[in-house]
């Protein structure tokens, strides 16, 4: 049993690569855009809606590695594929953006959760449709561990930038932050188009068969 878990350690010692790290960092990075999210999360504190960023952090890790190891399994409970994930996604990203570009408020919180913390910061703004299809497909390409330690410096990077949202907010102004949305709404409004034209295709020939 030890000589097996040596092993094991080895194989996965082995197994670390910083190539693959640094790439799976740069695209994960990419897609959780949380530079992006900046004029959301100060738009919603000034809402009054609180954002922990610790939490945000570690459940938006939770979640993505739930999804990283049983993805596949999840879905296929649901009878959901992931083209069809990635295209409802792509819907709420849309939404998204038209609220920072044409300033409309379209997620109205009438619940009693009044902390923006799960909704919108953690899913699908952290760990939405976009970061899941990104980290089945990265599973693909590199050894798991390399993908996970990526993914814990995202996070580590992700609850730095959420705690200093107001330092930021202080040095850009009103007038910077309200270009930054609009700049950022018309990127997220591209990266719903781009998830959505890149799996609406595989739907439509899946439901074609």
């Amino acid at each position: 049993m030890d000589i097996f878990a040596e092993k094991k350690e080895k194989n996965m010692f082995l197994a670390l690569d910083f190539q693959e790290i640094l790439s799976a960092f740069i695209v994960l990075f990419a897609v959780i855009d949380i530079f992006g999210s900046i004029p959301i999360i100060i738009n919603l504190r000034e809402k009054g809606r609180g954002v922990n960023p610790l939490l945000a952090s570690l459940i938006s890790f939770v979640l993505m590695v739930l999804f990283f190891y049983g993805g596949d399994m999840i879905l296929r409970l649901f009878q959901v594929d992931i083209a069809s994930f990635a295209v409802a996604g792509a819907f709420v990203i849309f939404l998204m953006s038209l609220e920072m570009i044409l300033d409309v408020e379209i997620f109205k919180n009438q619940g009693p959760i009044k902390e923006a913390t799960l909704v919108p910061l953690v899913f699908p703004l952290l760990a939405g449709a976009g970061s899941f299809t990104t980290l089945l497909s990265l599973r693909a390409e590199y050894a798991p561990v390399n993908i996970i330690i990526a993914l814990v410096l995202n996070m580590a990077f992700v609850y730095l930038v959420l705690r200093q949202t107001s330092r930021v907010e202080r040095l850009l102004g009103k007038g910077g932050i309200y270009v930054i949305r609009k700049f950022f709404g018309i990127i997220l409004l591209a990266v719903s188009v781009r998830l959505f034209t890149a799996n609406i295709a595989q739907l439509m020939e899946q439901m074609s068969k």
